[in-house]
C-alpha cells in the first residue's frame, strides 16, 4: 500500500524514525531532489494516528517541492514530521534523536522550524548535524523565520489588491485573519503598521485579546470569520479552512494568507468562478523557505529580504497567466513550477538523456 502511494505521489523516499529511548517517532518525506537538497520544515502535531502523521508529510513534502521551485530556490521539497504534543512532549533528547535521523540521510534533506516547533528545537537538532537551518545567528543562521514568512506574505498581498483593485495601498482596506499563531500575529502587526482594518479570530482567546489591545484589531468568534464584510481573507491557521461549506459564506473579494494547503483546487476553481482572486498559498507563504535556504551559501539579512520582495512579482505572474489562460491561480502556479522543474532537471542529465515524466506524479492537490 505504502509503494503504491510513493508511485502515485512521486516521493523519492520516505524514512520513518523510531527511538522508544527518546520518546521519538517521526516520519520524513523526501518528495524531489530535482532542483536540490530537498529542504522543508520540522513540524509537531500529536496526530491521530500514524496514517495522519504520514499523509501530512506527504502532502507537506509535496506543497514544499511547488513552493521552493516556484521561489526560484535551487532545493527540492521534503518535509519532517514528528507525532507527540508540542506543549508537552517535547525533550531535548527526542530532537537530537531526530538530528542523527536527518544526519543518516547525508544532506538529502534539509530541516527547519515549523508548526510545533521553534528555534530552540532546532539548536538540538543542529547538536547532531549540520543539515539543518532556521538555527541561531551565533551558528550563522537567520533564527526565527516566523516574520519573514510574514513579510512574504505581505507582498503577496500587495500583488494581490493590486490586480483587484487597481492599488496596493493597505491601509484601504479590511482584512479578516483566520489564526494567530506566530505568523498570523506576525501578519497582523505588519498589517496595523499599514493602516489595514482589522478582523481576527482564533482558538485562543489570549491570543485573540492580544491582537485587540495590541494592534485595535475586532474579535470575531471562529466559525463567524467567514461572515465578515471583509475586503481580505487571510487563512492564517489550519489547512483547507475554504471548503464547499465555507467559500459561499465568504464576503471578501480577496484570498492571501499564510497557511498551507488552504483550499483543493476543486474550490479553488470555483472561488474564482465566484470571482474572488485567490492568491495561491505556497507563493504568499515563501518567505520563510527563502530566507533560511540562504542560510546554506551563508546568510546575508540584506538579500534575504530582497529576495523576499520577489514575491509581489511572482505573484503578479501567476495572476497574468491565470487571466490568459482563463485558469484558476493556482494552476498557473503550478504551471510556473513545473516548468522550472523540468527545465532544471533536463539540465542536471547526461547528454542524449530525456527527462523523466514526472509532472503527472508531481501534479496534486496543495
Amino acid at each position: 500500500m505504502i509503494f503504491e502511494t510513493l508511485k502515485t505521489s512521486g516521493h523519492e523516499q520516505v524514512l520513518f524514525c523510531n527511538n522508544p529511548d527518546a520518546g521519538l517517532k517521526a516520519i520524513i518525506a523526501i518528495h524531489s531532489t530535482v532542483l536540490g537538497p530537498a529542504l522543508g520544515g520540522i513540524r509537531m502535531r500529536p496526530y491521530a494516528d500514524d496514517d495522519a502523521a504520514l499523509t501530512d508529510a506527504l502532502r507537506l513534502s509535496r506543497t514544499m517541492t511547488y513552493k521552493n521551485a516556484l521561489a526560484g530556490l535551487n532545493v527540492g521539497g521534503g518535509k519532517a514530521v514528528v507525532i507527540g504534543d508540542p506543549a508537552k512532549d517535547k525533550t531535548e533528547a527526542m530532537f537530537r534523536a531526530l538530528g542523527r535521523y536527518v544526519d543518516s540521510l547525508g544532506g538529502r534533506y534539509i530541516g527547519a522550524e515549523d508548526a510545533g516547533t521553534d528555534i530552540n528545537d532546532m539548536e538540538h537538532v543542529y547538536r547532531e548535524t549540520e543539515y539543518v537551518v532556521g538555527v541561531h545567528q551565533v551558528h550563522g543562521g537567520s533564527g526565527d523565520p516566523g516574520p519573514f514568512t510574514a513579510y512574504g506574505a505581505l507582498q503577496g498581498l500587495m500583488a494581490s489588491l493590486s490586480r483587484k483593485f487597481g492599488n496596493e495601498e493597505v491601509g484601504k482596506y479590511s482584512v479578516a485573519v483566520q489564526g494567530l499563531g506566530h505568523i498570523g500575529m506576525e501578519f497582523v502587526k505588519l498589517l496595523k503598521e499599514r493602516g489595514a482594518k482589522l478582523f481576527v479570530t482564533d482558538l485562543n482567546p489570549e491570543l485573540v485579546e492580544h491582537a485587540v489591545e495590541e494592534f485595535g484589531a475586532e474579535a470575531v468568534k471562529p466559525d463567524d470569520i467567514y461572515d465578515v464584510a471583509a475586503d481580505v481573507f487571510a487563512p492564517c491557521a489550519f489547512e483547507y479552512s475554504i471548503n464547499e461549506q465555507t467559500l459561499p459564506r465568504l464576503k471578501a473579494k480577496v484570498i492571501c494568507g499564510t497557511a498551507n494547503n488552504q483550499m483543493s483546487h476543486v474550490v479553488g476553481t470555483e472561488a474564482h468562478e465566484r470571482g474572488i482572486l485567490y492568491a495561491p498559498d505556497y507563493a504568499v507563504n515563501a518567505g520563510g523557505s527563502m530566507n533560511v535556504s540562504l542560510e546554506i551559501d551563508g546568510y546575508n539579512r540584506e538579500r534575504a529580504m530582497r529576495l523576499m520582495r520577489n514575491i509581489y512579482h511572482t505573484v503578479g505572474k501567476i495572476f497574468e497567466l491565470a487571466d490568459k489562460e482563463n485558469i484558476a491561480p493556482q494552476y498557473a502556479a503550478d504551471r510556473i513550477a513545473e516548468a522550472r522543474i523540468a527545465s532544471i532537471g533536463k539540465l542536471k542529465l547526461p547528454l542524449g538523456r530525456t527527462a523523466p515524466r514526472f509532472m503527472g506524479h508531481l501534479r496534486g492537490e496543495h
